[in-house]
């Protein structure tokens, strides 16, 4: 039925991976997803289903154990996946970011001991940058680790983990000023934070010595997956699991799995707003006024109209974003565009489609009331409308500096 959001040049293997998500999305998750999010309940059997399918392990080299697919073939994965359930897609995105970190940043050590059994989904991995007084401002990271002896002490709050109840490790970013002098920890607080690999019990309450996971945070939407606080109170932690071995890089690496992420948060919006044009474009054939389907009014047309050109344009940014990170080149600035285009388009999208619906899409009984609600969480996950556009500011005015 699909004919929006093709993409070219995939190869056999990938149009192959990219058929069996999509006929797992339409089987498994579709037809129970609004129950599920109707009761904010963790999909369980979805989740054991990705897992035999291998996708917690997509991007994961084969020398682990994993697919070794390209951040691309990730991407399409998740459109798919997003477009039966954002919530799901949610689940495996930040297990790949971690696993991306790993891959990139961790030692040889960390590797042989994490991504085999990542790949395999028996560790589910979450990562946790903010805080409660946070925001986008990340210099302001209060969480300190302080070494002692072979080990260091984390104490500090974080917020809005996604996967913090059922995950088993957590990549957690932390002030260690370690090596710093205070003035020096204050002029250059990015060079001040650590990465640290926590391991844990999934579960909620104290899920190891010094650490514990409150209960799920009650969200408007992107229910199912549990969303959480972090807190550490004399964490103790062995060095060999600081991320790559050594302090004061754990900004950088978690900017380059935000990365990923941003491209994941880009797709998800493409995905949703897939499903939302396929609602409304259905609906419009459906339902009648004035003795014909609305779609034959001029007025339904030119929104349908407007919809599609939406979801073609945020699927385009995204797969570019993915391309040129993939290829090796710095692509925060592509990133950038498309988690932002994709998001607000997704946004876009579902209202348009929700109007078409009219006092009907007001009704749980309709899949886009879900996604109503669904769509504004990307507007704010993995960075706000505004610090990606400052992010693309800067990267532009690099680009076009002007030789005066």
């Amino acid at each position: 039925m699909a004919r929006l959001a093709q993409t070219a040049g995939l190869t056999d293997v990938q149009q192959e991976i990219l058929s069996t998500v999509r006929d797992f999305v339409d089987k498994e998750i579709i037809p129970v997803a609004t129950g599920l999010e109707h009761r904010d309940e963790y999909p369980q059997q979805i989740v054991d289903g990705l897992k035999e399918l291998g996708l917690f392990g997509l991007m994961i080299p084969e020398e682990y154990g994993g697919l070794g697919e390209s951040l691309l073939t990730y991407a399409l994965c998740v459109e798919e996946i997003a477009r039966g359930w954002m919530s799901v897609s949610g689940i495996i995105n930040t297990h790949f970011i971690v696993a991306y970190m790993l891959k990139q940043h961790g030692t040889q050590e960390q590797k042989d001991h994490f991504l085999p059994r990542m790949a395999a989904g028996d560790i589910r991995g979450a990562f946790s940058m903010s805080e409660p007084g946070l925001g986008s401002d990340v210099s302001a990271i209060t969480s300190k680790a302080v070494k002692d002896g072979d080990e260091y002490v984390l104490n500090g709050q974080k917020m809005w983990l996604t996967n913090g109840g059922t995950s088993s490790l957590v990549a957690v970013l932390v002030r260690s000023d370690e090596g710093h002098s205070p003035e020096e920890a204050v002029a250059k607080p990015h060079k001040s934070m650590t990465t640290f690999l926590v391991e844990k019990e999934p579960g909620f309450g104290e899920v190891r010595p010094g650490l514990t996971i409150p209960g799920k945070i009650d969200k408007m939407g992107y229910k199912g997956v549990d969303t959480t606080e972090l807190i550490m109170d004399g964490l103790r932690v062995p060095a060999d699991r600081v991320l790559g071995g050594v302090t004061g890089r754990g900004f950088y690496q978690m900017m380059d799995g935000v990365e990923v992420g941003r491209v994941n948060v880009a797709a998800r919006g493409c995905g949703v707003a897939q499903r939302a044009f396929e609602l409304g474009v259905r609906y419009a054939q459906q339902r009648h006024t004035f003795g014909k389907p609305i779609a034959q009014h001029q007025a339904i047309q030119f929104k349908l109209a407007e919809m599609a050109t939406k979801v073609e344009a945020a699927h385009a940014m995204m797969v570019n974003a993915a391309r040129k990170k993939d290829s090796g080149e710095r692509n925060d600035l592509e990133a950038g565009m498309a988690k932002y285009l994709a998001s607000e388009y997704c946004k876009e999208v579902v209202e348009d489609a929700f109007r078409i619906h009219g006092g009907y899409g007001f009704s749980k009984e309709y899949e886009i009331e879900r996604l109503y609600r669904e769509a504004p969480m990307l507007l704010i996950g993995e960075g706000t409308a505004e610090i990606q556009k400052m992010i693309i500011g800067r990267r532009l005015l690099e680009e076009y500096r002007f030789q005066g």
